[in-house]
């Protein structure tokens, strides 16, 4: 999808207040998952919720939402934007290494250790309550999993259960105040009125 496209500083594949959020998605929910736009009452405005309290395998988003293309993105480093709900919850990226290997990254807040098999590596990710700043080093992951070299991401996938507001690759790591404005997380400002 971006591979023939000049790749620098960031570029988004997700942001919930966009005129089409999931148009480069593809949507699967099991029979007790659901995906959704809905008004968080913490940050008070849209993101797009991913729930299921069965299974959370089968409820996921993904992109490219055609399963035989690959998004071909050359920058390294992931950011997502994501809200705990308190439940089980997995995001898992595809990419490609130097030695023309595919290669995938699970993290889940149930797994408990770091598993290396020659095609996936999973891992624990913690969640604290409420949003979070979600960051990847997908070249350092790669080179201290497999010790091959980081090629491109091929697909991403966010399974249910989170509140998601944005999905952004960078050729580098930037704090949330590095951010542009519209790419960061804003609280609502409760002003005090005199009784």
């Amino acid at each position: 999808m971006f591979r023939n496209t000049f790749q620098a500083g960031f570029l988004s594949i997700f942001y919930s207040l966009g005129s089409k959020p999931l148009q480069l998605w593809s949507e699967h929910t099991g029979e007790s998952g659901d995906i959704k736009k809905v008004v968080d009452e913490d940050i008070d405005s849209c993101v797009y919720e991913i729930v299921d309290s069965k299974n959370i395998a089968v409820t996921y988003i993904s992109c490219p939402a055609d399963p035989n293309k690959t998004l071909g993105l050359k920058l390294p480093f992931l950011t997502m934007i994501i809200k705990n709900v308190e439940g089980y919850f997995s995001f898992e990226i595809q990419i490609l290494d130097n030695k023309n290997i595919v290669r995938r990254f699970r993290a889940s807040n149930f797994q408990t250790a770091t598993r290396v098999n020659p095609s996936i590596c999973t891992m624990p990710l913690r969640l604290d309550a409420g949003w979070n700043l979600i960051q990847f080093n997908l070249s350092d992951l790669t080179k201290k999993s497999y010790g091959t070299n980081f090629t491109e991401t091929l697909r991403v996938q966010i399974h249910a259960n989170c509140r998601l507001r944005r999905i952004v690759f960078s050729e580098k790591f930037y704090s949330e105040d590095e951010f542009p404005a519209d790419f960061r997380l804003y609280h609502p400002v409760t002003v005090a009125t005199d009784a």
